[in-house]
């Protein structure tokens, strides 16, 4: 008796593809999904509320679809803001607590070390593959609120994006902050892989991502010696609550078309046993999920609890149903608006007078209204 199971790829190409295979009732036995990808595909997904591994899971039921958990996360991470310790000292830049510290100390990084390295950044980003602004601008709104499900509170508003939002707000704290050439000078020509090199040569001091960061970096070779963490400050103030977003990621799923449903939920349990789940999480960055397997993050991801141990955790969730069908009816997309945002010529106001309207419209097309 075989089962499939299929490596994981957040690109979404993959999910596309997906897609054409259900229909087909071509799934694998078992697959991986983020947690906004598993919304869109509830109905071909098997309810795992039952399992030992969901019973044992800290956050699975926190994506529970419609009331049923349908998939497992392996890993959960808050993001970082890696950063070469030296090159802080250098330019006498403290870690920063609040937003306008962290927008000044980009700014003194690139005046200190931009003058003698025509491709320093203060900060490596990668834009070119849009995806890493997320840590800005998927997070961001969450961060600033302090509410994981901001998309889902977006589906009962009409002009989400109008001044006071915290989603206005904080995209344009971001917005400010990309004008100030902190990026290097062509954020939009170089990839992530790109940018962690540059990161590993200290063409950078700061860096934006999740612990897989960490993984990849060490897998290239590079070595960590002087590099540390700290959390993003969204915070206007050292007084107010350090919201700090988390999220579930790999979540492991059981299809509905398996030919051998019990068979692949043993699969699943055995994933998440001490036979295998132990050594697994060990050899990757992330933190454990598994009430029963606590794990002791990397030294380099130690510091920033160190830095900040008060923090409030906001769970994060890439939106329900109501917020897909709005994102596919608008063609809505965080991490594109952020590369938009570096472009020549880009008007914040107008920009969120369009996606308002355009939101609107959308609402009233749904029935949301």
């Amino acid at each position: 008796m075989e089962i499939d199971i299929e490596e994981f790829n957040a690109e979404p190409e993959y999910f596309n593809s997906m897609k054409i295979r259900s229909s087909a009732s071509e799934l694998p036995d078992l697959m991986f999904h983020k947690s906004d990808s598993m919304n869109q595909y509830s109905e071909y997904l098997a309810d795992l509320t039952d399992t030992e591994a969901n019973k044992n899971n800290q956050i699975a039921s926190e994506y529970a679809v419609d009331g049923k958990v349908l998939g497992i996360p392996d890993r959960k991470a808050s993001d970082y803001v890696y950063y070469w310790t030296d090159m802080f000292d250098e330019a006498g830049v403290e870690v920063p607590e609040t937003w306008d510290e962290f927008v000044e100390a980009s700014e003194k990084l690139q005046e200190h070390f931009g003058p003698q390295d025509p491709d320093f950044g203060a900060i490596c980003m990668g834009a070119k593959d849009a995806w890493p602004t997320y840590p800005l601008m998927e997070y961001g709104p969450a961060a600033q609120s302090g509410n994981g499900y901001y998309w889902d509170a977006m589906t009962t508003e009409d002009a989400p994006f109008a001044e006071g939002t915290d989603i206005h707000t904080v995209y344009g704290k971001i917005y400010d902050l990309f004008q100030k050439g902190v990026l290097g000078k062509d954020p939009l020509g170089i990839t992530y892989d790109q940018s962690r090199a540059l990161f590993a040569k200290k063409k950078g001091a700061m860096t934006l991502n999740s612990p897989m960061f960490l993984t990849a970096y060490k897998a290239d070779g590079y070595d960590t010696a002087g590099m540390s963490t700290f959390y993003l400050p969204f915070r206007d103030s050292s007084q107010d609550e350090f919201n700090l977003v988390t999220q579930g990621d790999c979540f492991l799923t059981v299809t509905n078309n398996s030919e051998n449903p019990e068979v692949a939920k043993a699969f699943l349990e055995f994933y998440f046993s001490e036979a295998w789940y132990p050594d697994y999480i060990a050899s990757i960055s992330s933190d454990s999920t598994m009430t029963p397997y606590a794990k002791e993050l990397d030294p380099v991801l130690q510091t920033a609890s160190e830095l900040q141990p008060e923090v409030k955790f906001v769970t994060y969730g890439a939106g329900g149903s109501d917020f897909i069908n709005m994102v596919s009816e608008t063609k809505f997309d965080c991490k594109q608006l952020g590369v938009e945002m570096l472009t020549d010529g880009f008007d914040y106001a107008k920009r969120c007078e369009e996606l308002n309207q355009t939101w609107a419209e959308a609402r009233t097309k749904l029935g949301l209204k």
